[in-house]
């Protein structure tokens, strides 16, 4: 009988002393600065202060935790070319060669590459008595002189498991980020480079400018940065889940497949006058490489030679997607017409298309003419 009283009376001690613990914890905090996990996931139990209430609101407004893009590692084996390249800088034309004797003593031309924005490939390369001749094909040759070797660019794209939440953007010049949208505002101490990646968080109209949310309390101006905001709405005119877009005011290039956007990177589209033309195309004719050379101004000043064009893939005349090796420029318009991509990016696209892909071409900003009466054939 004794035993039984006690426990009854310990009983009733636990369970008054549970009810005061919850009551207790029910209350608001004390203070206290919980793990980060805890505070991110109750943060009612917490103190709203310090540093620990800071990554509450940096995860409630999207920054915390910044999360990486979800891509894949390209393999850099793609911006391998079979060819190497030289930079005519000859005022009065290139002279061809049939012989390597006749080359290396500069008689008996076949025929001379024009002056202007000219390149050639090689495959051999010969010095002899302080002159260098280059073999540009089996047969073929020319002389040293006047002609520089270049490099490659390695920029490229990113290649993605799934669609990201949010849009996201390259970076285009080197700078700090402004404290706030608008024109003169401080800038951070945060300095990013050409072509780093940043999330887009939100953006502001300022004026006739958008400035983009890349971080708390960090901004960059609209002609700063090229922007991907992926779109998995089919164009209209495009025939099945599996196209490229082609945005030429960001001078963005995406390619979706399966209602996902599958690859992003930056291009270089039609200066002003040599515009790429926007619209709904296909992909008509793969090829490995090609030769490309024109002019469209009457006095011949824009000439261009350009051989062995990699991984090219016309989609409108003579308009293509198609690597190139003769600029880092990529995120700003710079060609005839075609939509210059960098080797790494090219070689993949090239192995992703085929004939008959689909190509859709837009400017949100509408600068771009689209009357087809204003367009030619197109070029490089």
């Amino acid at each position: 009988m004794y035993r039984r009283l006690v426990v009854i009376v310990l009983g009733m001690f636990i369970l008054t002393s549970a009810s005061l613990v919850e009551a207790k914890t029910s209350e608001k905090p004390l203070g206290v600065l919980c793990p980060s996990r805890l505070q991110l996931r109750h943060p009612q139990l917490c103190s709203s202060a310090g540093a620990r209430d800071e990554l509450t609101r940096l995860a409630i407004e999207g920054f915390y935790p910044q999360r990486p893009l979800p891509s894949y590692s390209l393999d850099p084996g793609l911006g391998n070319v079979p060819y190497f390249y030289l930079r005519s800088t000859r005022e009065d034309g290139t002279p061809v060669y049939g012989s390597y004797e006749d080359a290396l003593k500069e008689e008996n031309q076949a025929w001379k590459v024009e002056p202007g924005f000219v390149f050639f490939s090689w495959i051999d390369r010969f010095e002899e008595k302080g002159k260098i001749v280059y073999m540009v094909a089996p047969g073929v040759y020319i002389n040293g002189d006047g002609l520089n070797r270049i490099s490659l660019p390695h920029f490229h794209g990113v290649a993605l498991r799934h669609t990201p939440d949010k849009p996201f953007a390259w970076v285009l010049a080197s700078m700090r980020t402004s404290s706030a949208p608008g024109l003169g505002q401080p800038l951070t101490d945060h300095w990013l480079n050409r072509y780093d990646m940043v999330w887009i968080y939100n953006v502001e109209r300022v004026g006739n400018l958008d400035y983009y949310q890349v971080g708390p309390d960090e901004w960059i101006e609209q002609r700063l940065l090229a922007v991907v905001n992926p779109d998995l709405t089919i164009p209209e005119g495009v025939e099945e889940d599996r196209w490229i877009s082609i945005n030429l005011y960001e001078q963005t290039l995406m390619v979706y497949e399966d209602s996902q956007l599958v690859y992003a990177t930056l291009v270089s589209s039609g200066l002003k006058g040599w515009w790429t033309q926007p619209g709904v195309f296909q992909v008509y004719v793969k090829l490995d490489g090609d030769r490309m050379m024109g002019a469209f101004e009457a006095d011949r000043s824009d000439y261009y030679y350009l051989e062995d064009v990699p991984w090219t893939l016309y989609y409108d005349q003579a308009r293509a997607l198609h690597g190139a090796y003769w600029h880092n420029g990529f995120g700003y318009p710079r060609s005839h017409g075609c939509v210059n991509l960098s080797l790494i990016d090219a070689n993949w696209l090239y192995n992703w298309a085929e004939e008959g892909t689909w190509v859709h071409v837009f400017d949100p900003s509408g600068e771009t003419p689209t009357d087809s009466e204003q367009y030619g054939v197109g070029g490089a």
